[in-house]
């Protein structure tokens, strides 16, 4: 009975939940015109949207997708405001029951698991395997092909339930099961704005975009819910390596996976049977094009980083996202005077970047791109020393 929480006293989703998942949802969405619009009266709403919920006559809104060409060209469907509450809502309720779930090292969608901490994982996974470089080990990574886009929603559905049943005991379970097989059902594609114009679509793979997937199938890129749901569709794949395959060193970000062993052979003898799990157990498919099998003396491309012995590099990708980025920034910046909207943009972005960067030795580099920013830039923001923080200046 660990695992498992008590009943409370009442039977329904209680309104502080709604208001909780609220301040969640719009925490760095202030200045966002759908979070402004909807503040100005957000405790009727808010309300509104509770006995809506109640009454089970919540409907999700019609989204808007446009396509985005960095880092890598994707299709993005973005929910409304009022919808995204709903899926804070959602992730607010299962997320520590979910995380007992999963293994220690997948790192997508979880506090303190990101992009760094599977870096800096797998980069440990081939220092123990090798013994300190020392001695021979080996490197499997594979993708899947077309992941959010061939993830099955009614078999999601059904291992989503059969988890609730095991280790859900609040009181509000039906009205959480409906929620999310409403979002998860829901066709994003009915009814949806497009923003982007058409021709955008014309090189993006039929497998990266939902409006080819098959029947039942797909999530939509850009929802909160779809990243927590994308993680433990895979979850149980992932114990089936650590506990069937008996492979030590594995870790996963979202459907790009890397596994490390001395042995050769166990690896090459995990492909087709990882391939076949996949598709029967879950309608996946292994990207045939994706299989990359190295000593680790040759490194490995991971997240963004290229893990080598005693070092790791940034990718190409990253580097040149850094300097077009720098390029655009500095167009805006001789276009007139940036607005408070247009300045914690500008921030974020070079913090996404620096933040990035950080994890490599790339003091050189985040110098010499950052000094190739226009003299407009300082009149609005200030660098710490080291070429990691951005700022604002406080009467800019």
């Amino acid at each position: 009975m660990n695992d498992l929480v008590l009943f409370e006293e009442e039977n329904d989703i209680k309104l502080e939940d709604i208001f909780q998942a609220y301040y969640k949802c719009r925490k760095n969405k202030r200045n966002k015109k759908d979070c402004l619009e909807y503040d100005l009266d957000y405790e009727i709403h808010l309300i509104k949207l509770w006995e809506n919920i109640k009454k089970g006559d919540y409907k999700v809104s019609p989204f808007s997708v446009f396509i985005v060409d960095k880092p890598i060209k994707r299709e993005i469907f973005a929910s409304s405001f009022e919808d995204r509450i709903v899926h804070h809502l959602i992730v607010m309720k299962l997320e520590s029951l979910l995380e007992k779930e999963f293994i220690y090292d997948s790192y997508s969608c979880r506090v303190g698991r990101g992009t760094h901490f599977g870096i800096n994982r797998v980069n440990k996974f081939i220092r123990k395997c090798s013994n300190n470089y020392q001695e021979e080990c080996h490197v499997l990574k594979l993708d899947i092909k077309g992941y959010f886009m061939s993830i099955n929603r009614l078999l999601l559905i059904k291992k989503l339930e059969s988890f609730l049943e095991r280790k859900y005991f609040y009181p509000d379970k039906k009205v959480l099961t409906t929620l999310f097989k409403k979002v998860i059902l829901n066709e994003v594609i009915k009814g949806c704005v497009i923003k982007s114009p058409k021709n955008k679509w014309g090189n993006l793979p039929k497998s990266k975009s939902l409006f080819h997937s098959k029947e039942n199938c797909g999530l939509p890129i850009g929802n909160y819910t779809s990243q927590v749901f994308a993680n433990f569709y895979l979850n149980e794949f992932d114990h089936f390596i650590k506990s069937k395959l008996k492979i030590k060193y594995y870790g996963r970000y979202v459907d790009d996976f890397v596994l490390v062993s001395k042995d050769k052979v166990k690896l090459v003898n995990a492909i087709p049977l990882i391939k076949e799990y996949l598709k029967e157990k879950l309608d996946l498919e292994l990207h045939p094009k994706k299989i990359y099998f190295q000593d680790s003396t040759h490194g490995v491309e991971f997240l963004g980083s290229y893990i080598k012995h005693w070092r790791s590099y940034i990718t190409p990708r990253i580097k040149n996202s850094f300097y077009l980025s720098v390029k655009e920034i500095n167009n805006d910046l001789l276009k007139g005077k940036l607005t408070k909207g247009e300045k914690t943009k500008v921030q974020a972005r070079l913090n996404s970047h620096l933040g990035t960067l950080v994890h490599n030795n790339t003091y050189n580099l985040r110098k010499k791109v950052i000094k190739m920013l226009n003299s407009n830039f300082y009149a609005y923001f200030s660098l710490s020393s080291d070429y990691l923080k951005v700022s604002i200046k406080k009467y800019s």
